[in-house]
This record gives structure tokens, sequence and C-alpha cells, in this order.
């Protein structure tokens, strides 16, 4: 049996919930449709489902019901059994004619008695009983009409979507991301009668709202589950002020007691906020074609992590823009295909150039098997190369069936090197170089001014020009990476222009994105005026100040900057990058920017009597296992980088990288300028 991982974990989680579906109506919400895409792919849920039709829906309110001749019924949730949810799930039940209703729940019974505001000690009494569960199995029975018909509610946890056997996201915590200075001005307003906050590092979960500790309560029911599965007993670490809250609520976590006591292996779990260094997650260092390629096609409709195939190469149709959506598109998971599993890891793990050779080795080698008239040509690969070897399988369905998810990826690579925006990646590159040099030798407003001359209203604009969100990209770049920095007359001018300039930008669009009505208030261009484009402008420098002072609290990991000399140029250091190498530092028996949570008297004890006694503290490196969770957000070159880095560091260590989900530059500002992030929509 192969050892326990992210993957074996959302198959078992899945199994159970296939136990339960024949022949039955499947309601899926978008999270747990995403967990099964990447985990086991829809085809393994029809398959167990039987029969000739399609028996699977989206949960929503005004999801079709099931008719006579469907009595059964299966809703896979990720989200708390109560309020908008238990809702739907009534309006639904209420216009079918279900005899036997199964809920499914990712989240854990624990959770929803906290979500019900029992009191710890209560819940406790409560081991083994699931009276959520069991009420609500009573109101399924009433709304299907009829106390004798059959209802059942458990609990899988359906936390993950495993992208590779290293690296797995959590959908349903897409939007979770890291506190910001200006969130405190919230929440010192929110609690008039306590302590007023003085920075992020006083922040604690009796500071924050009770939607957010809820919303990070059901991550952590998750993680522990996850912990479970893998049979360790964990130790937690933070690195930035929500993963501290995490992390405590993690170690400290009531259900997760016993199950450690028995556990035979032993992890170190560290969080790491993403706003910590925004630099990685908006700049195009990465020499990555899997991150090309989630950057530049557009997102798969309901997913946070997947992206469109436009399958057209291989039909006989000619679709005008109009009707687009008549052919269903390609998608980078796939799940039950081997070769194709191998080949989006291989285009994880390599180089941009070693992964487009890839491509076509498995392109070349799936029309061998084929027998296809294959042409052999070696030297560069060209768009135009691997879409003749594609072109190949267009008449020919057995082939076409046999090697669809290779061809996918293989569409997908040619898209993307297409795509004007791959072009533009390697001006955002050189641009991002050039900004480096610049602050080493000159400073924040020589750089701000050698911005100034890109920002251009609409009418000025061509096609290699920045539009407003890829200037916010190129801000928050900077901001990052410099960091902290004093503010001086000629700063002041410069990020004056440069607030004029945007202001200006933002007046002239001819038509605003989402993430510009969401930033501005104004859901059309003709709403939006001068003064409340400026009002937005403001803000939004707010927050890059803050990004820029994200790293103040720290001691060790206060720079990502790193300057040139006689021999090197100025460069970007990754700060996941520097966690990791402190935590497998051999001359670093205690790394001060990376803060052990205790679980409890004993791991307070330790660390009290460590400092005047020769008792080890608990370090992230002392365990053969090393789970990573970014709060906010990953990069496919963060992840390359850290798998390498420990490889080197550290062989024999595994390690599982997990984080909300995968990142492009465009995902960063939306996550910046989200209005919910203390007030997280939880469904009721």
């Amino acid at each position: 049996m192969s050892t326990p991982g992210v993957l074996s974990f959302t198959l078992q989680g899945w199994e159970q919930v296939l136990a339960k579906v024949k022949r039955a109506l499947v309601y899926l919400d978008a999270a747990c449709a995403e967990s099964l895409h990447w985990g086991c792919g829809p085809t393994r849920l029809m398959e167990a489902v039987g029969g000739p039709v399609c028996h699977l829906r989206e949960f929503q309110p005004n999801a079709v019901g099931g008719n006579a001749e469907q009595p059964k019924a299966v809703f896979v949730l990720s989200c708390l059994l109560k309020g908008r949810t238990v809702e739907t799930l009534r309006d639904i039940i209420s216009r079918s004619h279900f005899q036997y209703c199964v809920v499914v729940t990712a989240l854990s019974h624990a959770v929803h008695l906290t979500a019900n505001h029992v009191p710890a000690a209560a819940a406790a009494e409560l081991e083994g009983q699931q009276p959520v569960f069991e009420q609500l199995e009573e109101k399924l029975c009433e709304w299907m009409g009829n106390m004798n018909y059959t209802a059942e509610v458990l609990h899988v946890p359906l936390l993950l979507a495993p992208i590779a056997p290293y690296l797995a996201l959590t959908p349903a915590f897409a939007s979770l991301f890291p506190l910001l200075s200006q969130d405190i001005h919230l929440l010192n307003s929110a609690r008039p009668d306590k302590r007023r906050l003085g920075s992020l590092g006083e922040v604690d979960s009796t500071a924050l709202t009770p939607e957010l500790i809820l919303q990070m309560r059901c991550l952590v029911s998750g993680l522990s589950s996850l912990c479970e599965h893998l049979g360790v007993r964990e130790e937690c670490f933070a690195v930035g002020a929500l993963s501290r809250v995490i992390a405590a609520d993690l170690a400290n976590y009531v259900p997760a007691k016993n199950r450690r006591k028995t556990a035979a292996g032993r992890a170190s779990v560290v969080f790491v906020d993403r706003t910590l260094d925004l630099t990685g997650a908006v700049g195009h260092h990465g020499d990555n074609l899997a991150e090309k390629i989630i950057s530049v096609l557009p997102q798969l409709p309901g997913h946070t992590n997947d992206v469109m195939v436009n399958m057209e190469e291989l039909t006989a149709l000619q679709t005008q823009e109009e009707d687009q959506n008549v052919i269903a598109p390609g998608c980078l998971a796939q799940a039950n295909d081997l070769a194709a599993k191998a080949l989006w890891e291989a285009l994880l793990n390599t180089k941009h150039k070693e992964a487009v050779m890839e491509v076509r080795r498995h392109l070349v080698e799936a029309a061998s098997r084929e027998n296809l008239p294959i042409k052999m040509s070696m030297g560069r690969v060209t768009p135009g190369q691997l879409t003749s070897y594609i072109q190949l399988f267009k008449n020919n369905l057995k082939a076409l069936r046999n090697h669809c998810g290779i061809l996918q990826l293989g569409l997908a690579t040619v898209q993307t090197l297409k795509h004007p925006q791959t072009a533009k990646w390697d001006n955002f590159l050189a641009f991002e170089r050039l900004l480096l040099q610049s602050i080493g030798e000159s400073g924040m407003s020589v750089v701000l001014n050698q911005l100034l001359p890109m920002f251009k209203p609409s009418t000025q604009r061509t096609n290699d020009d920045y539009g407003p969100e890829e200037l916010l990209i190129l801000l928050t770049y900077v901001y990052s990476v410099i960091g902290e920095f004093t503010v001086d007359k000629d700063l002041g001018e410069a990020e004056e222009k440069v607030k004029k300039a945007l202001v200006q930008v933002f007046c002239e669009e001819s038509e605003l994105s989402p993430l510009l009505q969401k930033i501005t208030g104004c859901d059309s261009a003709t709403n939006l005026t001068f003064h409340k484009s400026k009002i937005a402008v403001d803000e939004l420098f707010s927050s890059l100040w803050d990004i820029a002072g994200a790293r103040s609290l720290m001691k060790e990991f206060k720079s990502v900057y790193v300057p040139g000399n006689h021999t090197h140029q100025a460069s970007y250091k990754p700060l996941l990058k520097q966690v990791v190498e402190e935590i497998f530092n051999p001359e670093k028996p205690d790394p001060v920017d990376i803060e052990h949570m205790s679980s409890g008297l004993t791991d307070l004890l330790k660390t009290g009597f460590s400092r005047f006694m020769k008792v080890s503290r608990p370090h992230p490196g002392d365990h053969p296992l090393l789970m990573l969770f970014v709060m906010g957000g990953i990069t496919v070159s963060e992840v390359k980088m850290v798998k390498d880095l420990v490889a080197t560091l550290k062989p024999g260590t595994q390690v599982i990288l997990l984080s909300t989900r995968l990142l492009k530059p465009h995902n960063i500002p939306e996550l910046l300028f989200a209005t919910d992030r203390l007030h997280p929509d939880l469904g009721f």
C-alpha cells in the first residue's frame, strides 16, 4: 500500500460518497465539485450513479428537483448545514418526489456545534452523539412528506482538491486572505469596550469577527481530518498574524487530542501569510509553462484553479464568437488518465522550454501508438508543430478517446504560446528586473517616476500598454518588494503624480471591469465621477502602504530584496525560500520568526523551561513530514521552488504544500481589495 497523502485522503472521502449515490440525483456545490474534478473526476461519480441519464446538478436555490422516477437524492456540500443552505435543501426537496435523501457535509459535527453556539464544555459531553445531524434528518423526512422515508446526514472531509501528489488546495476557502494593517481599525471599531489593538502582532482569535473565526474553525476541522488520515501528530508553527491564529486553533483543537495520543507519525505544519510577500504572487519570475497556462487562459466557470481549453481544433465546427459555448471546453485536471497526469506533473516540475518539449514527446508517442502518419521534426518546438500533431487525431474517434487528456494539455500549451498575454509576460519580467536595479540605485521616488509614463487612458493605449489592473499588479510588486521605506518630499510628490495619473486612467475607462467596479463602488463607467475615483485611489494606496509594511514585525524575514554588488545584480529572494532555509538550517536551533504554537500545558511548560534550562523547543525541521500551508494562495513556481529546496537541504523529508488557491498575478488585486475579508459569507 502506498504512503497516505493528499490524493489518498481525497479519494477515501469520495469513495464514501460514491457508495451512497447509486441511482440517485446528485447535487454538488462548487467547492465539492472542484474537489471531485481534481480528485477522482466526474466520470467516476457518473459510473457510480449508473443509468443512461446524467444525474449531476449544481446545488443552488433554483436547481431542478426530482420527478416521480427519481426517488433518491444525494447532496454533497462544503458548507455548514445552516441558514441559506438549509433553506435551499428544503426548497429542492419540497418540489421533488424523493423518498431517500442523503446529505454529505465536508464539515464535522464539532464545527456545527460551534456554529450553533454550543459551549465547549457542553460539546465535550456530546462525544459520540450528533444532535445537529439528527435534527436535520428529521427535517429531511418532514420535507419529503413522510416521516417513514429514509434520511441520512453524514460528515465526509472533502477539504482538498489534489493538484499533484505533493500539492493540494482548499476550494471552499479560496477567498480566505490574511489581514492588512487597515483591518485593525475595523476590528477596533467593532470592540469599543475592549483594549485597542495596536498592530497585527496583537491579533488573536478574541479580536476577530465571529464569521472569520468560524471560517477558520471550518478549515482547522478539515486539516485535523487530514492529519488523522496521514497518521501524524502535528506540531503547529506560524509566520504572520492570521497564520498564528489558525495554527493556535489547530494546536488546541479539542477533537484532535485523542487522535494525537495514538498517532504513530510526526509532522510539522507551518502556516505562512501570503501578504508577507506579494512580490512572488504578482511577479513574472517563474519560468514555468503551467503557471503561464493558468495565468493567460480563461478560468473554468465555477472553478478557482482550472482553465478553459478551446477544443474547436479537434472538431469540424467553425464557431462564431456568439456561439462559442457550443463545444464543451477542455481543462487541465485529468484525474483518470495516467499519461495525462504524468504530463501535467511534468509541466509543474520543469522549466518552460523542457515542458514544451515534454508536450511534444507525449503527442508523438500518442500518435505513434495509434499508427497516425506523424512527421518527426527535431529542434525548437513551435505552436504550429504541436497543432499539426494534434490535428492528426481530428477524425479518429478511437484515438481521440484514448488520448483525450494529452490532447487537452497539448491544446492548452498551443493556446498559451500563441496568447498575446504570453508576450506581455516577458515585458512584465523585463520591467520587474529594471525595477529591482532602480530600487538599489535610486530609491522609491525614482521608481514611481519610472512607472508614470505607463499610466495611459484607454484612448491612448495600444495592445502592448498596461491596463488599469496591470498597473495595480506593478504597483503591488513595487510596494511589496521594497518593504518599509522612509517618506520624504520627493516620494510624496512622486506618489501624488502616480495617484493623479491613476485617477485619470480610472475616469477615462469606457467600461469598468468587475475588479474596478469593486474598487470604485460603481457598476458602470458613466457613474464613476472624478471624486469617486480619487477616493478609490486614496484607499488603494492605503492598502499599498499596508503591503509595504507587512514585514515590519518580522526580525529575520524583514526583506525579500537583495541589493546588487560588483558581481551580482539586485534580485528578489522569496519569503518562502527564506522560511524553508530557516527550517532546515542546522545552525539555527530556534527560528525567530517561525513561531511555535503550544497545544496545552505540557508545551507551555517546555517553552517556559527552555528559557533557563536545556530543554529543546519544538523545531519545524524535526520531523520527517513538513506540511507548508500558504494562507492566501501559492504560485506554481513557488511550489516547484519549495519542493526542490527541501530535496536539496534535507533529502528524505516529505513535503506537502497546501494553500487556499493557485495564484495568477490578476488574483492578487481581487483578493487585496475584497470588502468581505473580515466578514466572509458562510451561507447563513
